[in-house]
């Protein structure tokens, strides 16, 4: 069988010209370089050089595994490089898979400091995820969850990377506008916007309408953020969206954020991942730099 080392030894005897330097160049005795060679050669029944004084002469079958060396090995020497950098945490991938819609804008913020410092790491965003999260990681299709809604199973583990507030966003020129906060009832004449989502995963029901048994006059889902937004600086309804997510978009729409009830309707993101990636250097970093991010 022919081993990395027989070509490595054929490469270095063509760099060098002579036995007694290729063996110096790869750190054997000329008589451990030749055994091996003779070996091959008896194995393959085929010689593979001829020793011209102290030069050597290739022949065919040697100067056809030589052209095999000079493609195969730099490969080689690549990829114990690429692994090297596997092994120190510089270099690998991260899928991540969003079940949050209005995340996808602090994931930038996350994204953009990260790949400048760990450039031999790839990112992918997969949002067909979308709420069927848990299922993506564990079956090793994703490596990170974000989601404001951890499902906490064994073999996972989820941490928070960011708290905020659930706010409602209305236009400036809406008479929610002067509130310090609303009330549930509130709602009851307005028209409410959100992403497409189940309403028992809506946090404006689940921890704001439905305690109070109040609901809008009309609920429409809508994907885009940006689309909702607009609607909602014409004053055509209202739309319960994270507070920085509000703040950031102020400038560009007339919006902004009033509390929802008292104490607010308080949120975190949080990242999950399986237990065997824990050990694992840039998805610890890339979890770091989540959390640094205000």
């Amino acid at each position: 069988m022919i081993e990395r080392s027989h070509l490595s030894i054929l490469r270095e005897i063509e760099r060098n010209g002579t036995l007694t330097a290729a063996a110096e160049s790869l750190h054997l005795t000329q008589s451990a370089l030749t055994h091996a060679i003779k070996k091959l050669e008896q194995r393959s029944a085929v010689k593979l050089w001829n020793k011209e004084g102290r030069a050597i002469r290739l022949t065919q079958a040697g100067a056809y595994l030589l052209s095999v060396a000079n493609r195969l090995l730099p490969q080689l020497e690549y990829a114990d490089q690429v692994v090297e950098r596997f092994a120190k945490g510089e270099k690998g991938s991260i899928r991540i898979g969003m079940e949050c819609h209005p995340c996808y804008q602090w994931l930038l913020k996350v994204v953009t400091p990260y790949i400048e410092r760990y450039p031999e790491v790839d990112i992918d965003v997969k949002q067909q995820f979308q709420f069927g999260g848990m299922k993506a990681l564990l079956n090793y299709d994703i490596d990170v969850l974000v989601t404001p809604d951890p499902i906490h199973q064994p073999g996972v583990t989820f941490k928070p990377v960011l708290d905020y507030q659930q706010v409602l966003a209305v236009s400036t020129q809406h008479a929610l506008a002067k509130k310090i906060q609303i009330e549930p009832k509130d709602l009851a004449e307005e028209v409410l916007y959100s992403y497409p989502v189940d309403i028992e995963r809506l946090d404006i029901y689940s921890q704001f309408l439905n305690p109070a048994h109040c609901r809008p006059k009309e609920h429409k889902s809508i994907e885009a953020t940006d689309i909702i937004l607009q609607l909602v600086a014409a004053g055509r309804g209202v739309a319960a969206l994270p507070h920085w997510l509000v703040n950031e978009y102020a400038d560009k729409f007339a919006i902004q954020a009033v509390r929802l009830g008292r104490s607010g309707v308080s949120k975190s993101i949080y990242l999950g991942l399986r237990d065997d990636d824990q050990e694992v250097d840039y998805i610890q970093a890339f979890i770091k730099q989540a959390e640094q991010l205000d």
